[in-house]
Protein backbone atom coordinates (compact mmCIF):
# COMPACT_ATOMS: atom_id res chain seq x y z
CA UNK A 1 0.00 0.00 0.00
CA UNK A 2 1.24 3.46 -0.95
CA UNK A 3 1.47 5.70 2.02
CA UNK A 4 -0.31 8.91 2.66
CA UNK A 5 1.32 12.37 2.20
CA UNK A 6 1.33 14.81 4.89
CA UNK A 7 1.19 18.57 4.44
CA UNK A 8 0.63 21.09 7.40
CA UNK A 9 -2.03 23.96 6.20
CA UNK A 10 -0.90 27.02 8.05
CA UNK A 11 -1.04 30.91 7.24
CA UNK A 12 1.01 33.61 8.45
CA UNK A 13 -1.52 35.01 10.89
CA UNK A 14 -2.94 34.34 14.11
CA UNK A 15 -6.84 33.32 13.14
CA UNK A 16 -6.56 31.30 9.63
CA UNK A 17 -9.14 28.00 9.95
CA UNK A 18 -10.26 27.18 13.55
CA UNK A 19 -11.25 30.38 14.70
CA UNK A 20 -11.05 31.02 18.45
CA UNK A 21 -8.26 29.35 19.14
CA UNK A 22 -5.74 31.52 19.07
CA UNK A 23 -6.70 32.12 22.58
CA UNK A 24 -5.79 29.29 24.30
CA UNK A 25 -3.15 29.31 26.97
CA UNK A 26 -1.47 26.66 25.21
CA UNK A 27 -1.69 28.55 21.24
CA UNK A 28 0.91 30.34 20.10
CA UNK A 29 -0.51 31.44 16.50
CA UNK A 30 -0.86 35.27 18.19
CA UNK A 31 2.75 34.65 17.85
CA UNK A 32 2.79 34.48 14.51
CA UNK A 33 5.11 37.77 13.19
CA UNK A 34 7.72 36.11 15.28
CA UNK A 35 10.57 34.32 12.91
CA UNK A 36 11.13 32.20 15.55
CA UNK A 37 7.83 30.28 15.99
CA UNK A 38 7.93 29.30 11.90
CA UNK A 39 11.42 27.99 12.90
CA UNK A 40 10.05 25.93 15.65
CA UNK A 41 7.07 24.88 13.79
CA UNK A 42 9.03 24.18 10.41
CA UNK A 43 11.65 21.79 12.79
CA UNK A 44 8.49 20.04 14.09
CA UNK A 45 7.17 18.88 10.40
CA UNK A 46 10.72 18.20 9.54
CA UNK A 47 11.05 15.84 12.58
CA UNK A 48 7.70 14.73 11.35
CA UNK A 49 8.49 13.94 7.65
CA UNK A 50 5.81 15.92 6.70
CA UNK A 51 6.17 16.91 2.89
CA UNK A 52 5.47 20.61 2.81
CA UNK A 53 4.23 23.23 4.72
CA UNK A 54 1.25 24.98 3.16
CA UNK A 55 0.93 28.92 3.47
CA UNK A 56 -2.40 29.97 2.77
CA UNK A 57 -2.48 33.68 2.01
CA UNK A 58 -5.40 36.75 1.03
CA UNK A 59 -4.75 40.33 -0.13
CA UNK A 60 -8.09 41.55 1.03
CA UNK A 61 -11.15 41.09 3.95
CA UNK A 62 -13.93 38.73 3.78
CA UNK A 63 -17.36 39.90 3.49
CA UNK A 64 -19.76 42.52 1.40
CA UNK A 65 -18.02 45.48 -0.54
CA UNK A 66 -18.18 48.65 1.55
CA UNK A 67 -19.02 46.20 4.76
CA UNK A 68 -18.23 46.09 8.06
CA UNK A 69 -15.29 44.52 9.25
CA UNK A 70 -15.56 44.46 13.12
CA UNK A 71 -15.73 40.85 13.27
CA UNK A 72 -12.55 40.04 11.37
CA UNK A 73 -10.54 42.48 13.29
CA UNK A 74 -11.87 41.03 16.96
CA UNK A 75 -11.50 37.80 15.59
CA UNK A 76 -8.05 38.31 13.92
CA UNK A 77 -9.38 36.57 11.40
CA UNK A 78 -6.57 36.88 8.92
CA UNK A 79 -6.08 40.69 9.55
CA UNK A 80 -3.57 41.34 10.67
CA UNK A 81 -1.62 39.30 8.16
CA UNK A 82 2.16 38.76 6.53
CA UNK A 83 3.57 37.88 3.60
CA UNK A 84 4.38 33.81 3.11
CA UNK A 85 6.98 34.50 0.02
CA UNK A 86 9.32 36.86 2.64
CA UNK A 87 9.03 34.21 5.23
CA UNK A 88 9.86 30.72 2.87
CA UNK A 89 13.22 32.34 2.15
CA UNK A 90 14.20 32.13 6.22
CA UNK A 91 12.42 28.53 6.77
CA UNK A 92 14.47 27.49 3.50
CA UNK A 93 17.89 27.78 5.68
CA UNK A 94 16.47 25.87 8.52
CA UNK A 95 14.98 22.82 6.79
CA UNK A 96 16.47 20.34 3.81
CA UNK A 97 13.04 18.15 2.73
CA UNK A 98 10.88 19.91 3.68
CA UNK A 99 8.24 21.42 0.70
CA UNK A 100 7.79 25.00 0.61
CA UNK A 101 4.20 26.12 -0.90
CA UNK A 102 2.52 29.03 -1.01
CA UNK A 103 -0.52 31.10 -2.40
CA UNK A 104 -0.52 33.63 -4.62
CA UNK A 105 -3.66 34.99 -6.49
CA UNK A 106 -2.97 36.33 -10.60
CA UNK A 107 -4.52 39.94 -8.57
CA UNK A 108 -1.54 40.59 -6.16
CA UNK A 109 1.38 40.28 -8.59
CA UNK A 110 2.38 40.65 -12.61
CA UNK A 111 3.45 37.23 -13.98
CA UNK A 112 7.00 38.74 -15.02
CA UNK A 113 7.63 39.71 -11.45
CA UNK A 114 5.83 36.33 -9.67
CA UNK A 115 7.96 34.39 -11.97
CA UNK A 116 11.08 35.80 -10.87
CA UNK A 117 10.71 35.41 -7.38
CA UNK A 118 9.62 31.53 -7.48
CA UNK A 119 12.98 30.88 -9.37
CA UNK A 120 14.68 32.96 -6.88
CA UNK A 121 13.08 30.75 -3.99
CA UNK A 122 13.10 27.33 -5.49
CA UNK A 123 16.98 28.03 -6.24
CA UNK A 124 17.59 29.13 -2.39
CA UNK A 125 15.39 25.88 -1.22
CA UNK A 126 17.31 23.31 -3.68
CA UNK A 127 13.86 22.56 -5.58
CA UNK A 128 11.25 22.57 -2.53
CA UNK A 129 9.07 25.29 -3.56
CA UNK A 130 5.38 24.67 -4.47
CA UNK A 131 2.52 27.50 -5.77
CA UNK A 132 -1.09 27.40 -5.15
CA UNK A 133 -2.94 29.30 -7.90
CA UNK A 134 -6.00 30.92 -6.82
CA UNK A 135 -8.02 34.06 -8.52
CA UNK A 136 -9.18 35.26 -5.04
CA UNK A 137 -12.73 35.01 -3.41
CA UNK A 138 -12.75 38.84 -2.17
CA UNK A 139 -13.84 42.25 -3.52
CA UNK A 140 -11.67 44.23 -1.14
CA UNK A 141 -8.67 42.42 -2.21
CA UNK A 142 -9.66 43.49 -6.16
CA UNK A 143 -10.23 46.91 -5.19
CA UNK A 144 -6.89 46.42 -3.46
CA UNK A 145 -5.42 46.17 -6.49
CA UNK A 146 -7.06 49.08 -8.74
CA UNK A 147 -9.71 47.00 -9.86
CA UNK A 148 -13.50 48.40 -9.90
CA UNK A 149 -14.85 44.87 -8.76
CA UNK A 150 -13.96 41.10 -8.19
CA UNK A 151 -14.05 39.96 -11.91
CA UNK A 152 -16.79 37.02 -12.62
CA UNK A 153 -16.33 33.57 -10.96
CA UNK A 154 -15.25 32.26 -14.43
CA UNK A 155 -13.66 35.05 -16.13
CA UNK A 156 -11.42 34.58 -13.12
CA UNK A 157 -10.11 31.20 -14.41
CA UNK A 158 -9.73 33.17 -17.91
CA UNK A 159 -7.43 35.52 -16.53
CA UNK A 160 -5.54 33.02 -14.45
CA UNK A 161 -5.15 30.78 -17.82
CA UNK A 162 -3.12 33.32 -19.49
CA UNK A 163 -1.47 34.10 -16.16
CA UNK A 164 0.39 30.62 -16.30
CA UNK A 165 0.94 30.60 -19.76
CA UNK A 166 3.27 33.69 -18.95
CA UNK A 167 5.36 31.70 -16.73
CA UNK A 168 5.29 28.36 -18.24
CA UNK A 169 6.99 30.69 -20.89
CA UNK A 170 9.36 32.03 -18.63
CA UNK A 171 10.30 29.01 -16.72
CA UNK A 172 10.05 26.82 -19.20
CA UNK A 173 10.97 28.35 -22.34
CA UNK A 174 13.19 31.57 -22.11
CA UNK A 175 16.33 29.36 -20.98
CA UNK A 176 17.40 26.37 -22.79
CA UNK A 177 19.40 23.18 -21.37
CA UNK A 178 23.15 24.18 -21.24
CA UNK A 179 22.42 27.85 -21.16
CA UNK A 180 24.09 28.46 -17.92
CA UNK A 181 28.21 28.01 -18.37
CA UNK A 182 29.93 30.00 -15.84
CA UNK A 183 32.73 29.52 -17.86
CA UNK A 184 35.78 31.62 -15.78
CA UNK A 185 38.18 30.66 -18.28
CA UNK A 186 36.00 31.77 -20.99
CA UNK A 187 35.01 35.00 -20.05
CA UNK A 188 30.95 33.79 -20.21
CA UNK A 189 28.55 33.54 -17.40
CA UNK A 190 26.14 32.55 -20.12
CA UNK A 191 25.44 31.72 -23.62
CA UNK A 192 22.97 34.29 -25.17
CA UNK A 193 22.49 32.28 -27.92
CA UNK A 194 20.55 29.56 -25.17
CA UNK A 195 18.62 32.70 -23.52
CA UNK A 196 14.99 34.06 -25.51
CA UNK A 197 12.69 37.01 -25.15
CA UNK A 198 9.52 35.21 -25.20
CA UNK A 199 7.33 38.04 -26.62
CA UNK A 200 4.02 37.57 -24.93
CA UNK A 201 0.85 39.41 -26.23
CA UNK A 202 -2.50 38.43 -24.54
CA UNK A 203 -5.61 40.19 -23.36
CA UNK A 204 -4.36 41.21 -20.19
CA UNK A 205 -0.58 40.78 -20.52
CA UNK A 206 2.26 42.41 -22.70
CA UNK A 207 5.44 40.37 -21.59
CA UNK A 208 8.96 40.68 -23.54
CA UNK A 209 11.05 38.26 -21.65
CA UNK A 210 13.72 37.00 -21.19
CA UNK A 211 13.65 35.84 -17.75
CA UNK A 212 16.04 36.99 -15.78
CA UNK A 213 17.01 34.25 -13.09
CA UNK A 214 18.82 31.26 -14.98
CA UNK A 215 16.40 27.68 -14.61
CA UNK A 216 15.92 27.06 -11.11
CA UNK A 217 16.31 23.42 -10.09
CA UNK A 218 12.47 22.82 -10.47
CA UNK A 219 11.57 25.32 -13.42
CA UNK A 220 8.33 25.39 -12.73
CA UNK A 221 7.50 24.79 -8.90
CA UNK A 222 5.11 22.04 -8.30
CA UNK A 223 1.42 23.50 -8.84
CA UNK A 224 -1.37 23.28 -6.42
CA UNK A 225 -5.08 24.62 -7.14
CA UNK A 226 -8.12 23.99 -4.71
CA UNK A 227 -10.98 24.94 -7.58
CA UNK A 228 -14.05 22.66 -6.97
CA UNK A 229 -16.61 24.37 -9.51
CA UNK A 230 -17.04 23.49 -12.63
CA UNK A 231 -14.69 25.80 -14.15
CA UNK A 232 -12.21 25.55 -11.51
CA UNK A 233 -12.42 21.64 -11.65
CA UNK A 234 -11.72 21.76 -15.16
CA UNK A 235 -8.46 24.45 -14.90
CA UNK A 236 -7.31 21.70 -12.44
CA UNK A 237 -7.45 19.04 -14.18
CA UNK A 238 -5.90 21.21 -17.12
CA UNK A 239 -2.50 22.37 -14.83
CA UNK A 240 -2.54 20.99 -11.12
CA UNK A 241 -0.17 18.36 -9.72
CA UNK A 242 -1.84 18.70 -6.66
CA UNK A 243 -5.63 19.42 -5.90
CA UNK A 244 -6.63 20.77 -2.23
CA UNK A 245 -10.08 19.31 -1.37
CA UNK A 246 -12.32 20.17 1.88
CA UNK A 247 -14.95 17.76 1.07
CA UNK A 248 -17.56 16.44 3.92
CA UNK A 249 -16.68 12.82 3.53
CA UNK A 250 -14.86 10.19 1.50
CA UNK A 251 -18.00 9.82 -0.81
CA UNK A 252 -18.17 13.41 -1.97
CA UNK A 253 -14.01 13.45 -2.52
CA UNK A 254 -14.05 10.11 -4.26
CA UNK A 255 -16.68 11.77 -6.55
CA UNK A 256 -14.42 14.96 -6.71
CA UNK A 257 -11.16 12.86 -7.54
CA UNK A 258 -12.71 10.86 -10.38
CA UNK A 259 -14.36 13.78 -12.08
CA UNK A 260 -10.97 15.86 -11.99
CA UNK A 261 -8.94 12.78 -13.15
CA UNK A 262 -11.30 12.23 -15.83
CA UNK A 263 -10.91 15.27 -17.06
CA UNK A 264 -7.21 15.40 -16.55
CA UNK A 265 -7.55 12.93 -19.23
CA UNK A 266 -9.51 14.33 -21.71
CA UNK A 267 -6.68 17.40 -21.66
CA UNK A 268 -4.41 14.58 -22.74
CA UNK A 269 -2.99 13.80 -18.93
CA UNK A 270 -2.44 10.63 -17.08
CA UNK A 271 -4.88 10.13 -13.61
CA UNK A 272 -1.73 9.63 -11.41
CA UNK A 273 -0.25 12.79 -12.94
CA UNK A 274 -2.65 15.06 -10.07
CA UNK A 275 -2.57 14.20 -6.65
CA UNK A 276 -5.22 14.87 -3.96
CA UNK A 277 -4.93 16.48 -0.04
CA UNK A 278 -7.70 16.42 1.95
CA UNK A 279 -8.01 19.21 4.42
CA UNK A 280 -8.73 17.60 7.86
CA UNK A 281 -8.03 18.46 11.25
CA UNK A 282 -7.14 15.69 13.83
CA UNK A 283 -8.17 15.65 17.59
CA UNK A 284 -5.51 12.83 18.66
CA UNK A 285 -6.38 10.55 22.46
CA UNK A 286 -5.13 7.76 23.96
CA UNK A 287 -8.73 6.73 25.07
CA UNK A 288 -12.31 7.51 24.43
CA UNK A 289 -12.69 9.92 27.54
CA UNK A 290 -9.66 11.54 26.38
CA UNK A 291 -11.11 12.25 22.68
CA UNK A 292 -14.27 13.50 24.14
CA UNK A 293 -12.47 16.00 26.95
CA UNK A 294 -10.40 16.95 24.19
CA UNK A 295 -13.59 17.92 21.66
CA UNK A 296 -15.23 19.85 24.10
CA UNK A 297 -12.03 22.14 24.56
CA UNK A 298 -12.13 22.40 20.88
CA UNK A 299 -15.53 23.49 20.55
CA UNK A 300 -15.18 26.08 24.11
CA UNK A 301 -13.30 28.09 22.47
CA UNK A 302 -14.33 27.49 18.64
CA UNK A 303 -15.90 30.87 17.49
CA UNK A 304 -19.21 30.63 15.58
CA UNK A 305 -19.01 33.98 14.45
CA UNK A 306 -15.47 33.58 12.99
CA UNK A 307 -16.60 30.52 10.87
CA UNK A 308 -19.45 32.42 9.47
CA UNK A 309 -17.12 35.37 8.60
CA UNK A 310 -14.85 33.17 7.34
CA UNK A 311 -17.41 31.81 4.82
CA UNK A 312 -18.37 35.75 4.04
CA UNK A 313 -22.09 34.00 3.06
CA UNK A 314 -25.22 35.98 5.35
CA UNK A 315 -23.34 38.57 5.99
CA UNK A 316 -24.74 42.52 5.34
CA UNK A 317 -22.87 45.63 4.46
CA UNK A 318 -24.08 46.97 8.05
CA UNK A 319 -22.69 44.13 9.70
CA UNK A 320 -26.06 42.09 10.33
CA UNK A 321 -26.10 38.68 9.15
CA UNK A 322 -29.40 37.01 6.99
CA UNK A 323 -31.72 34.29 9.44
CA UNK A 324 -30.06 31.20 10.07
CA UNK A 325 -32.52 29.08 7.36
CA UNK A 326 -31.78 31.24 4.49
CA UNK A 327 -30.85 29.01 1.91
CA UNK A 328 -27.28 28.63 0.46
CA UNK A 329 -28.58 29.03 -3.14
CA UNK A 330 -30.16 32.39 -2.47
CA UNK A 331 -27.36 34.00 -1.59
CA UNK A 332 -25.61 35.61 -4.46
CA UNK A 333 -21.89 33.95 -4.67
CA UNK A 334 -19.20 34.89 -6.57
CA UNK A 335 -16.15 33.48 -4.12
CA UNK A 336 -15.81 30.32 -3.41
CA UNK A 337 -18.22 28.17 -4.79
CA UNK A 338 -17.00 24.69 -4.00
CA UNK A 339 -17.56 24.13 -0.39
CA UNK A 340 -21.39 25.14 -1.13
CA UNK A 341 -21.17 22.44 -4.05
CA UNK A 342 -19.84 20.27 -1.61
CA UNK A 343 -22.20 21.09 1.04
CA UNK A 344 -25.17 20.24 -1.36
CA UNK A 345 -23.80 17.01 -2.22
CA UNK A 346 -23.52 15.97 1.17
CA UNK A 347 -26.92 16.92 2.35
CA UNK A 348 -28.89 15.63 -0.35
CA UNK A 349 -32.15 15.26 1.19
CA UNK A 350 -32.12 19.27 1.53
CA UNK A 351 -30.72 22.10 0.51
CA UNK A 352 -28.30 23.63 2.46
CA UNK A 353 -28.84 26.43 4.75
CA UNK A 354 -26.41 29.18 6.50
CA UNK A 355 -27.33 26.81 10.12
CA UNK A 356 -25.71 23.76 7.70
CA UNK A 357 -22.43 25.88 6.70
CA UNK A 358 -21.64 27.10 10.32
CA UNK A 359 -22.17 23.46 11.56
CA UNK A 360 -20.48 22.06 8.63
CA UNK A 361 -17.25 24.52 9.48
CA UNK A 362 -17.59 23.65 13.11
CA UNK A 363 -18.14 19.70 13.30
CA UNK A 364 -17.18 18.07 9.96
CA UNK A 365 -13.58 19.82 9.69
CA UNK A 366 -11.80 17.27 11.98
CA UNK A 367 -11.46 13.69 12.77
CA UNK A 368 -11.45 12.73 16.71
CA UNK A 369 -10.18 9.39 17.99
CA UNK A 370 -7.56 7.13 19.33
CA UNK A 371 -4.31 6.75 16.79
CA UNK A 372 -5.86 3.15 15.22
CA UNK A 373 -9.18 5.33 15.21
CA UNK A 374 -7.77 7.76 12.94
CA UNK A 375 -5.90 5.32 10.81
CA UNK A 376 -8.85 3.80 10.12
CA UNK A 377 -10.96 7.04 9.36
CA UNK A 378 -7.71 8.05 7.19
CA UNK A 379 -7.23 4.70 5.43
CA UNK A 380 -11.06 5.22 4.20
CA UNK A 381 -10.25 8.71 2.74
CA UNK A 382 -7.28 7.10 0.82
CA UNK A 383 -9.34 4.92 -0.69
CA UNK A 384 -11.49 7.20 -2.01
CA UNK A 385 -8.66 8.16 -4.34
CA UNK A 386 -7.46 10.60 -1.85
CA UNK A 387 -3.34 10.90 -1.96
CA UNK A 388 -2.64 13.20 1.59
CA UNK A 389 -4.19 15.22 4.15
CA UNK A 390 -3.65 18.86 4.33
CA UNK A 391 -3.43 18.60 8.30
CA UNK A 392 -5.05 21.71 9.81
CA UNK A 393 -3.87 22.99 13.26
CA UNK A 394 -6.04 23.90 16.02
CA UNK A 395 -2.63 25.36 17.97
CA UNK A 396 0.57 26.16 16.61
CA UNK A 397 2.89 23.99 16.98
CA UNK A 398 0.95 21.62 19.44
CA UNK A 399 -1.20 20.02 16.91
CA UNK A 400 1.72 19.23 14.67
CA UNK A 401 3.90 18.30 17.84
CA UNK A 402 1.13 15.86 19.09
CA UNK A 403 1.00 14.05 15.21
CA UNK A 404 4.59 13.56 15.35
CA UNK A 405 4.46 12.07 19.00
CA UNK A 406 1.11 10.13 18.95
CA UNK A 407 -0.39 9.85 15.71
CA UNK A 408 2.67 8.81 13.60
CA UNK A 409 4.09 5.70 14.83
CA UNK A 410 0.69 4.41 14.24
CA UNK A 411 0.24 5.21 10.89
CA UNK A 412 4.02 4.52 9.97
CA UNK A 413 3.60 0.81 11.30
CA UNK A 414 0.19 0.75 9.58
CA UNK A 415 1.74 1.66 6.18
CA UNK A 416 0.06 5.01 5.79
CA UNK A 417 2.77 7.18 7.04
CA UNK A 418 6.55 7.10 5.00
CA UNK A 419 9.59 6.35 7.91
CA UNK A 420 12.06 8.34 5.52
CA UNK A 421 12.31 11.08 3.25
CA UNK A 422 13.39 10.47 -0.16
CA UNK A 423 16.67 12.82 -1.67
CA UNK A 424 15.71 15.82 -4.29
CA UNK A 425 13.50 18.24 -5.43
CA UNK A 426 10.11 18.32 -3.93
CA UNK A 427 8.47 17.49 -7.13
CA UNK A 428 11.19 14.66 -7.44
CA UNK A 429 10.29 12.99 -3.68
CA UNK A 430 6.17 13.65 -5.07
CA UNK A 431 6.80 12.32 -9.09
CA UNK A 432 10.23 10.79 -9.37
CA UNK A 433 11.07 13.85 -11.39
CA UNK A 434 12.88 17.40 -10.78
CA UNK A 435 10.55 18.53 -13.63
CA UNK A 436 6.87 18.90 -15.38
CA UNK A 437 6.09 15.80 -17.47
CA UNK A 438 5.51 15.79 -20.60
CA UNK A 439 1.46 15.73 -20.66
CA UNK A 440 1.66 19.03 -18.55
CA UNK A 441 0.62 22.10 -20.71
CA UNK A 442 4.00 23.83 -19.33
CA UNK A 443 6.38 21.51 -21.23
CA UNK A 444 4.72 22.39 -24.61
CA UNK A 445 7.15 25.69 -24.05
CA UNK A 446 10.34 23.77 -23.93
CA UNK A 447 12.88 24.70 -26.72
CA UNK A 448 9.74 26.95 -27.96
CA UNK A 449 11.63 29.93 -28.73
CA UNK A 450 14.75 28.48 -30.02
CA UNK A 451 14.10 29.68 -33.59
CA UNK A 452 11.56 31.98 -32.20
CA UNK A 453 10.85 35.69 -33.21
CA UNK A 454 13.49 38.40 -32.59
CA UNK A 455 11.37 41.12 -32.12
CA UNK A 456 7.87 42.53 -31.86
CA UNK A 457 7.20 42.88 -35.12
CA UNK A 458 8.33 39.17 -35.98
CA UNK A 459 6.37 37.76 -33.04
CA UNK A 460 3.06 39.40 -34.40
CA UNK A 461 3.94 38.33 -37.76
CA UNK A 462 3.53 35.04 -36.44
CA UNK A 463 0.73 35.52 -33.93
CA UNK A 464 -0.82 36.50 -37.28
CA UNK A 465 -0.29 32.96 -39.03
CA UNK A 466 -1.20 31.00 -36.34
CA UNK A 467 -3.87 32.74 -35.96
CA UNK A 468 -4.87 31.83 -40.12
CA UNK A 469 -4.27 28.47 -39.70
CA UNK A 470 -6.52 27.99 -36.46
CA UNK A 471 -9.18 29.62 -38.55
CA UNK A 472 -8.91 27.25 -41.36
Amino acid sequence: MTHLLFNAFVMNTASHIHHGQWRHPDARQAEFDDLNLWIDVAKTLEAGLFDAIFFADVSGLYGPADGQYVDNVHEGLQIPSNDPAVLLGALAAHTRHLGLAYTSNVMQNHPFNFARQVSTLDHLSGGRIAWNIVTSTQENAARNFGLPALAEHDARYDWADEYLEVAYKLWEGSWDDGALLKDKAGGRFADPAKIHKIYHSGPRYTVEGPHLPAPSPQRTPVLFQAGGSPRGTRFAAENAEAVFIVTPNPDVARDQVSRTRGLAVAAGRRPEDITFFQGLTLVVGATPAEVAAKEAEYLEYASVTGYLTHASLGILPDGTRLPDDTLLKDIPNNGGRAHVEWLRRATPDHEPTLADLAHARLHNAYVAGTPEEIADRLAAWQAAGVDGINLMNLRLPGTYEEFNERLLPTLQRRGLAKTEYAEGTLRHKLFGTDLVNDRHPAARYRGAFASGPRSWQEAEELRAVETALAGR
